[in-house]
């Protein structure tokens, strides 16, 4: 379970409100919304090969991939991303 409070202090203002949305709408969260959210947090972004949709974002043991789709990402990805998230800021 998310808890919202333990990232807080990485995550400042216009961003914690973006992460309430997308933690209580995991079905309407759109690439760029996420992508910016992990960015702040620390993660690293890379896409591995030329023509493939996958961005895999790293931060110490943690990684995720998360295929790039218009117009919203599929929830099973949005949460895995809000669960390694979690995980990151409660390794510091």
């Amino acid at each position: 379970m998310l808890h919202i409070h333990s990232i807080k202090s990485t995550i400042p203002g216009k961003l914690e409100k973006l992460l309430e949305k997308i933690k209580n709408n995991p079905r309407h969260v759109r690439f760029e919304e996420l992508d910016k959210i992990l960015i702040r947090a620390g993660f690293e972004k890379k896409q591995p090969r030329k023509g493939s949709s996958h961005y895999v974002y790293r931060k110490g043991d943690k990684i995720i991939s998360i295929p790039y789709n218009e117009p919203h990402i599929k929830a099973h990805y949005v949460k895995e991303a809000i669960s390694a998230l979690e995980g990151a800021m409660e390794d510091e």
